[in-house]
Parts: C-alpha cells; structure tokens; sequence
C-alpha cells in the first residue's frame, strides 16, 4: 500500500528537454566558426558533474518510467525488474500459503480437532482451540507436506495478474508528481495531495482486484475441499468451466463486493490517518521526524487492517458459500442470500473476528463451529 511510487521522476519533463536540447546543439555544430568547434568539443553540459545542475544526472530513471524508449540504457532492464517483483511476490505467497490455507479452513468453520483446557492470564480455566501450528501438523497427517499448498497454483496466478495490471495501469496512467506532506503546509494544500494519491492509489486496487478476483475464487474452493474430502476443483482450466457452467458469469465474482470495501475503506483509513498523525503531530523541527513519518503508515496499515477484516471474512465465506462443497453448506454455513445476509449472521453469532487469530484461539460463548 505503498503511497508513492519510487519510479516516479519529478524531472522527467525538464530532463527530456535537456536531452533534446543537447541534440539540437550537436547538429549545430557543422556550420560553427573554429573557436565555436573547439568549444562544442567539450562535453556538453548535461554531462558534467556541477553542482548546481544535479538534475540530468538522474535521468536513468525518467527513461525507467517509459519503458528504455529512446536507446540501450538502464531503461532496457524495466521488464526484468518486473518480472523480479513478480517472482519475489510469487516466492512470498508461496512460503506464506500454508498460513493462509490453516486461516480459511479456520473461517469456514473447520474444527476437526477438540479444544483443549487451559488457563489465561488471570488464571482462569478456558478452552482454547488448537493453534495454527497444530493445525498445519494435523493437515500434513492427512495430506501430507505437499496438503499445505492446496490451491496454491490459482493464488499465485491471481498475485501474478494482480500485480502485472497495477504496473500496467502505471503505465498508461503515469501518477503525478507525489510530494512529501508536512505540518508546513496549509490543510487545504496537503489534504488535496492525500486526496489525489489515495483516489489513484484506489484506482489501481480496484481494477486488479476485480481482473483476479476469478481466481482467488477458484483458489478459495479449492483449498476448503480438504472439509468434505472433494475433489470438485482440481484445476485452474476444469475450474472455470464447472463455475460458468453451474453458476454462469456472475459466479466469478462472487464475493467480490465485500473485498472492495475493504480495500477502499483500507486504503482511505490509513492514508488518512497517516496523514494527520505526519501533517499535525509530527513536528518539522523533531530531529527524528522523517524517521517517524516513515514507520506512521505501516503502524495504521495495520491497525486498520484490524477493522476491516470483517470485510475480508464476508468475502471468503461468500466466495465459498452454496457451491457444491461440504464448506459452503450447513451445518458449516447456512447459505446466505447476500453478503449484507453472511454480515449479520456472522455478527448476531460474534463471529465477525472468527480466524483472525491464529496463535491463540479460545472458545468464546457465541462459537458456533463444526466437528468431524
């Protein structure tokens, strides 16, 4: 949820400029007299090192932004850097997939082992569920090791498509020059660069969730059949004819309305709050301020991240609900009419927070989950 864009080049204009400048003066040079040649022998001033010019020395970066058009140069590597993203993103879901399987299974309703008797911090006996890691022990006794990475291949499909479209939509749809807020400038002006950078950080968010929602569906049914012991969704391909044959179009999508919410209300939330944490309580003259702005938007990154997770559990369990599967069906789930219907269910049962603990889970008075 980056808010800048570090390929951004603030002196993209100014910079094309001088290089076309420095061309003009090279053609010039055929018809000079002789001091003038001995002059225009001299490197041009684009390439010297002084001090009061520090701007064409990054113009690497412009070339960056438009793909290496215009010659070989550092631009030519922009493809192979997203492809490295892409990879490191793939490696990424991949290591952390296990964490995600354990929590849909946990959010569906799953239970397969009994709660055991504890105590908590006061010294009070509760009962506590089994924790992720005896979780992921119970499933590799099933499945075995590889039965961690059920529905991997249409998740890191779906990463893929997400983050090739946000580069692509970058492209087309080039950011504005994004600057640095500070208490310094009126609350007019720095709310205006907050509001412009979130609505196009939305932009994107929105467009590639909805482009790879379709496979985060396919990926979330596949991983809940390991409930019913099914093996309904057993590839991206056979997937996406057995969804648009039994549900048509609209089954790709299903769940999708909740994800966006979340994503919007995320994104608002903490570039909000990061904004008049920096702009207005974050004093210029603090001598670690810059060291402070930097860590505010990843601490409400994820304190917000608290506040709608309810979004992203409508959005699962409807994404899995009535589709054929043992998970989507009583008594697991009752099949919900509209995600607004899973919404107040989830919240009459306190159930609006189920799986968002995965280390210490106790049984709480409302829980309402299936055993085998």
């Amino acid at each position: 949820m980056g808010a800048s864009d570090p390929e951004v080049a603030p002196w993209a204009p100014g910079g094309a400029a001088g290089m076309a400048g420095a061309g003009a003066g090279a053609g010039a040079r055929g018809g000079a007299p002789a001091g003038v040649e001995a002059r225009a022998r001299d490197p041009p001033p684009a390439h010297r090192a002084h001090p009061r010019h520090p701007r064409p020395a990054a113009q690497p970066s412009a070339r960056r932004m438009d793909g290496g058009a215009g010659g070989p140069g550092p631009g030519d590597n922009a493809p192979t850097t997203e492809a490295l993203f892409v990879a490191l993103g793939a490696g990424v879901t991949a290591l952390s997939h296990p964490l995600l399987y354990v929590k849909l299974l946990i959010q569906v309703g799953h239970e397969p082992m009994p709660p055991t008797l504890g105590t908590n911090v006061l010294g009070r006996k509760v009962l506590y569920l089994p924790s992720f890691f005896t979780y992921a022990k119970y499933i590799v006794q099933v499945d075995g090791k590889i039965g961690l990475f059920r529905g991997l291949s249409p998740r890191l499909m779906s990463n893929a498509l997400s983050a090739v479209t946000r580069g692509s939509m970058k492209k087309v749809f080039p950011p504005d020059e994004m600057e640095q807020v500070s208490n310094k400038d009126d609350m007019k002006t720095s709310l205006k660069k907050v509001v412009k950078e979130t609505s196009y950080e939305m932009m994107m968010q929105c467009v590639s969730r909805m482009l790879a929602h379709p496979l985060h569906v396919i990926s979330m049914r596949c991983m809940v059949q390991f409930v019913g012991r099914e093996a309904k969704y057993s590839g991206v391909l056979s997937s996406i004819g057995k969804i648009f044959k039994e549900e048509g179009l609209l089954g790709f999508f299903v769940g999708l309305i909740p994800h966006l919410l979340g994503d919007v209300v995320f994104l608002w939330g903490c570039n909000l709050l990061a904004h008049f944490i920096n702009a207005y309580l974050v004093d210029d003259s603090f001598s670690q301020a810059l060291a402070i702005r930097s860590y505010t938007k990843f601490v409400m990154g994820i304190a917000v991240s608290m506040l709608t997770y309810p979004f992203l559990l409508v959005g699962d369990l409807m994404a899995v609900n009535n589709c054929g599967l043992q998970a989507g069906l009583p008594p697991y789930s009752p099949v919900f009419k509209s995600w607004i219907h899973c919404w107040k269910y989830l919240s009459v049962q306190g159930q609006l927070f189920r799986g968002s603990s995965l280390l210490f889970r106790r049984v709480s008075s409302g829980s309402c989950f299936a055993m085998e």
